[in-house]
């Protein structure tokens, strides 16, 4: 079943519980992929990685604003924050740890070749397109910068 119809039966799923948050979660969702297919250029289905890319940025948009509602003792915002982000995270993928990020940065590293601050380009190309979905680019960006500018 793909991700679209997945969101539509937890729609319909949500509606006859009466899960409000996980019902407005959801409508966000399908409201997103709507989106990414209408975008120029998009094609009539979109690719996994497309899905991906989307639930991403929606997850670390609520991220943000969780962190920004918290700082601010907004708990009634920052509850429904994260309401949103824990339904997004069942879509997700199961998200990486430092270690095997880091294990996972090393690798692609050697297999490039790259030796410097210079090779962070090629790096963090292959490296966003291999992780996509199991962890966040700032994260990558970070682990690549620590490595590299070691060496």
């Amino acid at each position: 079943m793909s991700l679209f119809d997945q969101v539509n039966e937890g729609i319909k799923d949500a509606m006859k519980n009466k899960q409000e948050g996980r019902l407005r979660a959801l409508r966000g969702i399908k409201a997103a992929l709507l989106l990414a297919k209408t975008e120029k250029g998009a094609e009539d289905t979109l690719s996994d990685a497309k899905e991906m890319q989307v639930l991403t940025k929606m997850m670390k948009q609520r991220e943000e604003s969780y962190a920004t509602y918290t700082q601010q003792n907004r708990p009634d915002l920052a509850a429904a924050e994260k309401e949103e982000m824990d339904v997004i995270a069942t879509f997700l993928p199961q998200q990486m740890s430092a270690e095997e990020l880091r294990a996972e940065v090393s690798a692609i590293i050697t297999q490039l070749g790259a030796t410097g601050m210079k090779d962070m380009g090629k790096v963090m190309g292959t490296a966003t397109k291999q992780l996509a979905g199991k962890t966040d680019g700032d994260k990558i960006a970070a682990i690549v910068k620590e490595i590299l500018g070691a060496s």
